[in-house]
């Protein structure tokens, strides 16, 4: 399967905080198998930033409805996807794969400011840059911070890794017959209100021409078979491939 020819030089890989944590705040079972396929593609030379979220810690949306502030509820998430992000570069360091965290807000000891310059330079001597602490500002998502990330630094594809092998017209847990999406355009997405990311972030992607797969990264090897180019998931794009 590794022997394909790779089809991106460099991506952003998206990741929600829930996807580390099961049942649990983390389950490190589950992490360290994301981290495996994660490294996997670095050992094909591929360029990778990443953002994670802090859902499993913590969402400042979900807080505020209890009376927090709204802003310091979404500080309080920043800081979680930091946490994440440490974890991540700890399980990647075991993979001997090098990593930098780049936070979005100062925060010492736990990776350093966000510049684009030093973030660039980075990739291209071979780390892996984990994007921490969402865009640095309240009121916006990881998603949105993923597809700014990937705006700047000239990413390839927004691979957006969940629990579902795509978008649906239709939530599959709750309805079996859902229809799943091989392809959408992003004002599909938008129009037909799939909320598989924050729409600002689809935006984002449309406004800059940024294409987004959406795929399970619990499937075993779909990271790696996806950027060899196979039809994994769902693309979302302005155009369908030909």
């Amino acid at each position: 399967m590794y022997n394909r020819p790779i089809r991106y030089q460099r991506i952003l890989l998206k990741l929600s905080g829930e996807i580390l944590g099961g049942n649990q705040t983390f389950c490190l079972e589950t992490a360290n198998l994301i981290v495996q396929e994660i490294a996997a593609l670095h050992r094909q030379k591929l360029q990778i930033g990443l953002v994670i979220g802090g859902g499993n810690i913590i969402r400042g949306s979900i807080i505020s409805k209890s009376g927090i502030d709204r802003a310091l509820g979404d500080a309080m998430g920043m800081m979680a996807t930091t946490i994440n992000s440490l974890l991540l570069q700890a399980l990647l360091a075991h993979e001997k794969v090098p990593t930098r965290v780049l936070t979005a807000r100062a925060i010492e000891g736990a990776g350093e400011f966000y510049q684009r310059e030093k973030c660039l330079e980075y990739l291209d001597s071979g780390n892996i840059v984990i994007f921490a602490g969402g865009t640095g500002h309240p009121y916006f998502t990881t998603d949105t911070a993923a597809a700014l990330r990937a705006v700047e630094i000239s990413a390839e594809c927004l691979f957006k890794a969940t629990k579902v092998d795509g978008v649906y017209d239709q939530d599959p847990v709750q309805h079996p017959e859902a229809r799943r999406f091989d392809f959408l355009t992003y004002n599909d997405v938008l129009t037909g209100q799939y909320h598989v990311m924050d729409f600002t972030a689809i935006s984002f992607c449309m406004e800059n021409q940024i294409p987004i797969r959406v795929f399970d990264l619990m499937g075993k090897g779909n990271l790696m078979r996806i950027v060899q180019g196979e039809n994994i998931g769902t693309l979302i794009a302005a155009t369908k491939p030909a």
